[in-house]
C-alpha cells in the first residue's frame, strides 16, 4: 500500500515537472506571456517565474538604454556628403513593452528605431552647410535630430535620451578651405577689436588735449598785468637780500639776473 502510495506521490511530481518550467527575468528586462497564441495583459519584473512550456513561452524584452552607433554618409545644403560618426542612445518604454512586441515583434530596432534614426539624421543633416556641421552647429544638430526622432517614435514606446554627433569627416581639401575662412574671420574680428581701441585712445588723446587746453586758458586769462608786476617787485626783493653777487638787467617790466658764479 506504501510503496503505491510513493509510487503515486513521484508520478505526481514528475507530470507537475513535466508541466513546469522556469524562466528568469533579470533586471532591464521585462518579461512577457503568451499562453496558446494569446498574449498576457500583464508584464513580469524581474525575478523567477514558472509556466507551462507545452502551451506557454516567455518573450523577455530589454528596457535598457541601447546605443545604436553608425558611419553614414549625409546630405549637405551645399551638395556635399559628409561622412559622420553618429550614435542613437535609446530604450524601450516599461510601460509599453506589450504594445512594443504586438506591433514590430522583438526585431524592433531594425524595423522601427534604426530606420527613422537614419532617415531623420539625412533629412536634419540636408538643411545645414558643411562647415556648420563640422565646425559651429554640431551641438544644435543633435538636439534637432533627437527631437525629430522623438516626434516620429516615441508614440510608438521608445524614448529616445540622446544623439550624438561624434565626428564629421571631411575631404582634406575642404577642412583646409573651412580652417582657412574661420581664421580669416577671426582675423577680421581681431582687426575691428585693434580698430576700435585705437579709436577710443584717440579719444582719450582729444579729451586730454581739451583738458590742457581749457587750463593754459584759465592760466593765461589769470595773468594780469598788475599780477606780473606784483611778482617782478617780489622777485627783485629777494635779489636785495640775496648775498650773492649778482647783475640785474631790467626793462622795468621783468628782470634778467646773471649771477657771478665764483661769489
Amino acid at each position: 500500500m506504501k510503496i503505491t502510495q510513493v509510487f503515486g506521490a513521484t508520478a505526481a511530481l514528475v507530470v507537475a515537472a513535466l508541466f513546469q518550467q522556469c524562466t528568469i527575468i533579470r533586471p532591464g528586462q521585462i518579461g512577457l506571456k503568451q499562453s496558446m497564441g494569446k498574449l498576457n495583459h500583464r508584464s513580469f519584473t524581474e525575478g523567477a517565474h514558472f509556466y507551462n512550456p507545452f502551451i506557454t513561452k516567455f518573450i523577455q524584452m530589454n528596457v535598457r538604454t541601447v546605443e545604436i552607433y553608425e558611419t553614414l554618409p549625409l546630405p549637405t545644403k551645399d551638395g556635399l556628403n559628409v561622412n559622420a560618426q553618429i550614435t542613437l542612445l535609446y530604450h524601450v518604454d516599461p510601460q509599453a513593452v506589450s504594445a512594443v512586441y504586438r506591433q514590430f515583434g522583438t526585431n524592433y530596432e531594425n524595423v522601427i528605431v534604426q530606420s527613422n534614426f537614419l532617415a531623420t539624421a539625412r533629412e536634419v543633416s540636408a538643411r545645414y552647410f558643411a562647415k556648420e556641421l563640422y565646425a559651429i552647429e554640431r551641438e544644435k544638430v543633435e538636439k534637432v535630430v533627437a527631437e525629430e526622432l522623438r516626434n516620429h517614435i516615441s508614440d510608438k514606446g521608445f524614448i529616445v535620451d540622446a544623439v550624438l554627433l561624434k565626428d564629421i569627416l571631411l575631404p582634406t581639401s575642404m577642412v583646409a578651405a573651412i580652417q582657412e575662412k574661420v581664421n580669416a574671420e577671426q582675423a577680421a574680428l581681431q582687426m575691428e577689436y585693434v580698430i576700435a581701441k585705437q579709436k577710443m585712445e584717440a579719444e582719450r588723446r582729444r579729451i586730454e588735449a581739451m583738458g590742457i587746453y581749457r587750463a593754459q586758458r584759465i592760466i593765461d586769462s589769470s595773468l594780469t598785468t598788475r599780477l606780473l608786476q606784483y611778482n617782478n617787485i617780489e622777485i627783485m626783493k629777494g635779489l636785495v637780500n640775496s648775498p650773492n653777487a649778482k647783475v640785474i638787467i631790467t626793462n622795468g617790466q621783468l628782470p634778467n639776473v646773471m649771477v657771478d658764479p665764483s661769489k
